[in-house]
């Protein structure tokens, strides 16, 4: 039996995303205290606080989903040094209507993967401001940006580097005691 529920949001909407094979094996490698989840968000309309009044069923969806989870991870890659727009998009439905965030006090953390080397460092910064403004309790160590090069992640999520999947189920582990550090002192709402 799982401990947390972590929902997990895949940056690119790319059918062959790296990133998503990132997030394969980052469920696969996470310990059994945590049960993994995807939030898609692909469906959403631009935000607009138009909407704010009556959201659409699949905003309110969406906010359910993040509010049934006790951590949300952000596995990204990095556009234009910054995220993915759609990612973006996602994140002000999140938090919107004024007063209704579903990020607040919702653990979180972000990993990302890149065919550069210096992975998605530059994309998370602009991640971690933003989350911050949410009120989203970061996990800033450690720091995880990966150099992803063909053949290091299969589509089923096997690592085929043991460094690289050592790391990631490191990441993972750390992961899973930030959460309970983090519910410890904001605990879950029942």
């Amino acid at each position: 039996m799982s401990d947390f529920k972590v929902g997990y949001f895949v940056g690119s909407l790319a059918t062959e995303s790296i990133n998503r094979k990132l997030a394969n094996a980052l469920v696969r490698l996470a310990p059994e205290e945590l049960e993994m989840t995807e939030i898609p968000f692909r469906d959403l309309p631009l935000y607009s606080y138009d909407y704010d009044a009556d959201y659409p069923p699949i905003a309110r969806e969406f906010k359910q989903a993040i509010a049934e989870v006790d951590a949300v991870l952000f596995v990204t890659p990095e556009y234009n040094r910054s995220l993915p727009g759609g990612l973006k998009n996602a994140i002000d439905w999140a938090s919107r209507p004024y007063g209704q965030n579903s990020f607040t006090r919702k653990p979180s953390a972000i990993i990302g993967a890149s065919p550069g080397s210096i992975g998605t460092a530059v994309g998370q910064q602009h991640l971690k401001a933003i989350l911050s403004f949410c009120n989203s309790p970061m996990m800033n160590a450690v720091e995880a940006y990966i150099h992803f090069t063909p053949g290091l992640i299969s589509d089923d999520g096997d690592v085929s580097v043991e460094s690289t999947r050592e790391f990631l189920r490191s990441f993972m582990a750390e992961f899973r005691g930030f959460i309970g550090r983090v519910l410890s002192v904001y605990p879950r709402p029942n």
